[in-house]
């Protein structure tokens, strides 16, 4: 599945650099914010702020780079 990146800027109080996932039919299926360098608990890596569909849950990783949340969610997307 080819998921679309667009950058957004995200309302945290803390780390506002973001992005939207869309799935092939465009629609919103998470928020990923990248953690500030700074951050002692995971610096620079990307956290799944907002899952919507099947990412919906408790579950919300961080990702030591973007390829690896996109094949995270993918792998989510494409159960069922």
């Amino acid at each position: 599945m080819t998921l679309t990146l667009q950058p957004i800027g995200v309302a945290t109080g803390f780390d506002e650099e973001g992005m939207m996932v869309l799935d092939e039919q465009q629609r919103l299926v998470a928020v990923l914010v990248h953690i500030s360098d700074e951050n002692e608990v995971a610096p620079g890596q990307w956290y799944l702020e907002a899952g919507f569909g099947r990412l919906d849950g408790i579950d919300h990783p961080a990702f030591a780079d973007l390829d690896a949340a996109q094949e995270w969610i993918n792998q989510r997307l494409l159960k069922g």
